[in-house]
């Protein structure tokens, strides 16, 4: 922790995220806006939208952004940390390219962006840049000065996101009937990708089987499950699966599914399993339908009994990580030496997104990182 609650060069923070639909109304608008360019019909798009109907059409996550944006705006206001906050999406309102152009019409002039993803992979990170850099040339194009942006580096392994995710897994275990529990397995989650998108995440040095987007998963279970077996004294078995599979059948994604691994599970004869979305920052769609639906519903079929662990959401450790980094990323800015917090054996990430990191299929430009266009 830095001692100085200083953000210079920096005048404002970006919460940046995905987005969904508020009402039933909106799921078919959004998802067109996601599959942007892909030629879906709309009746493809309305069937998808099934998952969000059986919420009533409604993705939690943009209540769980603000929720995370008063947790932030409490801790830095708590800490004495002068930073405004504000919230821009991919793919619905409050949308990036309006939320951009309110901060130049406020005179932010240097920005960092909270991206409500930790991990490195191409969607993950770098289609978050390409979409900054979309949104600042629309700007530019309206002739205003696009602010300069950076983006947060990645937060996987800081100890604000590690340890909620521990004590949900320890809540969960805690929760399982004890005649089960020394036994549960823990089936660490997160959102599968296409291999060869795994194969290229994170610099051109990380590339190879599952690149950095498998390795800084593993890293972080290995972290929770060594927390837990020193807080428990129990050593639980555990290994990563994947969720929310999409795309055409024949493009190879990273497995195992967690319904097959369920199956794999409860034949093996593992008494009970905790499924741990750690892939996640809140639990949004693909938690409540992926795992709280579809994963449950597999669980009862089988007759295994399941717990799923919270995600971080608006911890307030979570929110005391994210103004570390900025006083970190600040710091750095300044010229300034600093030792940057992370857990695990991968240490902290890079600040800069190097060249050829998670590259696109096509080149497109990409904001915040060294192959910026926006110097």
């Amino acid at each position: 922790m830095l001692d100085a609650l200083d953000a210079t060069p920096y005048d404002a923070l970006l919460l940046l995220s995905f987005g969904g639909p508020e009402g039933p109304d909106d799921v078919v608008p959004f998802l067109e806006n996601v599959t942007r360019g892909r030629g879906i019909p709309k009746e493809r798009l309305k069937e998808v939208g099934q998952h969000y109907f059986l919420f009533g059409g409604v993705s939690p996550i943009n209540d769980q952004n603000r929720a995370l944006l008063d947790a932030l705006r409490k801790d830095f206001a708590e800490h004495g940390l002068d930073l405004p906050v504000y919230w821009g999406n991919r793919n619905w309102a409050p949308y990036l390219t309006d939320t951009l152009r309110e901060m130049a019409a406020d005179g932010r002039r240097r920005i960092l962006v909270l991206a409500t993803s930790a991990y490195a992979s191409y969607s993950g990170c770098r289609q978050y840049r390409e979409n900054l850099a979309d949104a600042l040339a629309a700007l530019a194009a309206e002739g205003l000065e696009p602010p300069k942006t950076d983006k947060l580096r990645h937060y996987f392994n800081h100890p604000g996101f590690v340890e909620p995710m521990t004590d949900g897994v320890l809540r969960s275990l805690a929760d399982l009937p004890e005649d089960v529990r020394a036994g549960a397995h823990i089936a660490f989650t997160t959102h599968s990708i296409p291999t060869a998108a795994a194969d290229t995440s994170g610099p051109v040095e990380a590339h190879g089987e599952g690149g950095a987007y498998v390795a800084q998963h593993l890293d972080v279970a290995r972290l929770i499950a060594d927390a837990v077996r020193e807080r428990t004294g129990v050593d639980h078995p555990w290994r990563l699966v994947y969720q929310s599979r999409s795309g055409a059948p024949h493009v190879p994604w990273l497995e195992p599914d967690i319904c097959d691994h369920l199956e794999e599970r409860q034949a093996a004869g593992v008494p009970a399993v905790v499924m741990a979305p750690i892939g996640f920052v809140s639990d949004h769609m693909e938690v409540l339908y992926d795992l709280d639906t579809e994963a449950q519903a597999k669980a009862e079929e089988l007759g295994l009994p399941v717990r799923r662990s919270a995600t971080v959401g608006a911890d307030p450790r979570f929110a005391a990580a994210v103004r570390e980094l900025i006083l970190e990323r600040a710091a750095v800015e300044r010229g300034q030496e600093v030792t940057p917090c992370a857990l695990g054996a991968l240490g902290p990430s890079h600040d800069l997104c190097p060249v050829g990191c998670c590259p696109a299929r096509a080149p497109r430009p990409a904001a915040a990182g060294a192959d910026s266009p926006y110097a």
